[in-house]
């Protein structure tokens, strides 16, 4: 008896499964043109992105990268308003790659290269225009973004802001010499704000984590410094 009931299941759940094949073959059937569509909307947006992705973006990107060369090369040499507009033999600078290759790699770079040379130019507010707007691609630009951004801020007198961005390079990576680098001065932006216990706890994790770097050598003064205060 038991056995009937288990073999009638089973010719049930076998009914169930082909009429739900059927069922599916007829809503294919009826709404073949519909399917058939939705496929090939996907070949063309899928084509389309290939085609914008290597016809498009990336000769655009290796086209930016040449135009930049010179830029840098002023950049190098310190002349640092030469790169942001003029930087010779015809060459747009940095502001004009950011500008004309906007969504490629090298355009991205361009701001950063662009608010790096406006902090060195003492022009801080166009350093954090530019510097924000850079998309750090890994943990290292990650770093020298908000590293740069803790500078202009610093210079602005906007302690509060330069403390967040000094905070978010050392935590943005692991970098031998850069990471102790503003370690140092995020403990030295804390200090000023008379926030002695946060700065004792960054230089006393600077001094241990990197103590051969230049700034764990000499996070000992400022050790002493925080706990005298």
């Amino acid at each position: 008896m038991a056995r009937r009931r288990k073999d009638k299941k089973k010719d049930e759940t076998l009914v169930d499964i082909v009429e739900a094949r059927e069922s599916a073959a007829e809503w294919l059937e009826r709404n073949q043109n519909i399917v058939l569509g939705v496929i090939v909307g996907l070949v063309i947006l899928i084509g389309g992105w290939f085609a914008y992705k290597n016809l498009y973006q990336i000769p655009r990107n290796i086209d930016a990268q040449e135009q930049m060369f010179q830029a840098q090369f002023q950049f190098e040499r310190d002349s640092f308003a030469l790169a942001l507009e003029n930087p010779g033999a015809g060459y747009p600078g940095f502001l004009g790659i950011s500008s004309q290759y906007s969504g490629t790699k090298a355009g991205n770079l361009a701001r950063y290269y662009a608010g790096v040379s406006y902090l060195n130019l003492g022009r801080f507010d166009d350093a954090v225009d530019h510097l924000r707007k850079y998309n750090s691609t890994n943990e290292l630009t990650a770093i020298m973004k908000h590293g740069a951004l803790g500078d202009a801020y610093s210079e602005l007198t906007d302690m509060d802001s330069a403390i967040d961005h000094y905070r978010r390079a050392v935590r943005a990576g692991d970098n031998s010499f850069l990471t102790p680098y503003y370690m140092n001065k995020y403990g030295l932006a804390l200090l000023h704000q008379n926030r002695a216990d946060d700065a004792l706890k960054v230089f006393q994790d600077l001094k241990a984590r990197y103590p051969n770097s230049n700034e764990g050598i000499n996070a000992d003064q400022y050790i002493a410094r925080a706990k005298a205060k």
